[in-house]
């Protein structure tokens, strides 16, 4: 095969590793080639996990993942970092540090703190290092409900709930906020009560992005998925709102054509 000069999008991410390949790093790895762009990464925990949920975790130590980083950045480097679930503090700080370290600017945080059978993933330390160092480096956080409540303070009962916890959260620091809505009964207040819309607010306006929801499914991984397909796009250069919209798509498909591996949640089917 002849060697075809295309740009090559570089995408790393700093995330946990999941066994059965549904979310985490293996998520990522598949999303972010799915959508064309080039993954690496960097293992910020390791889970003993399948469909039924997480049966273990053996934590890395955070110098360890500073190496990791290091060896990416140092050679092959990033347009766009994508976190995930970051686990400790040391380990937070140490993320934090290298995207200083590194000048970072297209930097994507997904704020992993629970797991779909609501293991604790990320320590209380740690969610507060997050709030107070992570985010305000960050050019876009994608909290799920749970999430934005526990960063904003603010209880998410419907969209105009949102949109504050959305301004609240940028006031801490983050340059755009993305409140996924997948958790929450939003359609109480659009009038096609068939969509989930998640709320982004960039300092200036609030935009709606909505489609349509998938019912009777439990479905692995799709907080992971849909910000790395965001950290792809915008590593091939695509406005925010452009990448937001894309990655919609491509978590949408995903989760309509989605499968059962095994005998508990279903994951997404990214080919």
């Amino acid at each position: 095969m002849k060697n075809q000069s295309r740009p090559l999008y570089k995408v790393l991410s700093i995330a946990g590793s999941d066994t059965g390949g549904g979310a985490g790093i293996q998520a990522d790895i598949k999303t972010i080639t799915a959508l064309g762009g080039y993954a690496t990464t960097a293992i910020a925990a390791l889970t003993a996990q399948n469909t039924l949920g997480v049966q273990a975790l053996l934590e890395v130590p955070a110098s360890f993942v500073g190496q990791q980083i290091d060896a990416i950045m140092t050679d092959i480097g990033a347009d766009a970092v994508k976190t995930g679930m970051l686990r400790r503090r040391d380990v937070v700080e140490i993320v934090c540090h290298k995207m200083i370290e590194y000048h970072v600017k297209c930097l994507v945080v997904d704020p992993v703190m629970l797991s779909k059978n609501k293991k604790e993933l990320l320590s209380p330390d740690a969610i507060d290092a997050l709030i107070s160092h992570l985010l305000p480096l960050s050019f876009l956080v994608t909290p799920n409900i749970p999430e934005a409540e526990r960063i904003s303070g603010i209880e998410i009962h419907n969209l105009s709930d949102a949109e504050e916890a959305a301004k609240r959260i940028y006031q801490l620091g983050a340059s755009n906020v993305l409140i996924k809505g997948g958790h929450a009964p939003f359609p109480v207040d659009i009038k096609n009560k068939d969509k989930v819309v998640d709320v982004l607010y960039d300092g200036k306006s609030v935009t709606h992005f909505d489609n349509k929801r998938i019912e009777n499914k439990a479905i692995h991984g799709t907080g992971c998925v849909y910000a790395s397909a965001i950290a792809t796009y915008l590593a091939k250069g695509y406005p925010l709102c452009d990448a937001i919209s894309g990655a919609k798509k491509f978590l949408t498909a995903a989760m309509e054509t989605s499968l059962k591996p095994g005998r508990g949640y279903e994951v997404l089917r990214m080919f």
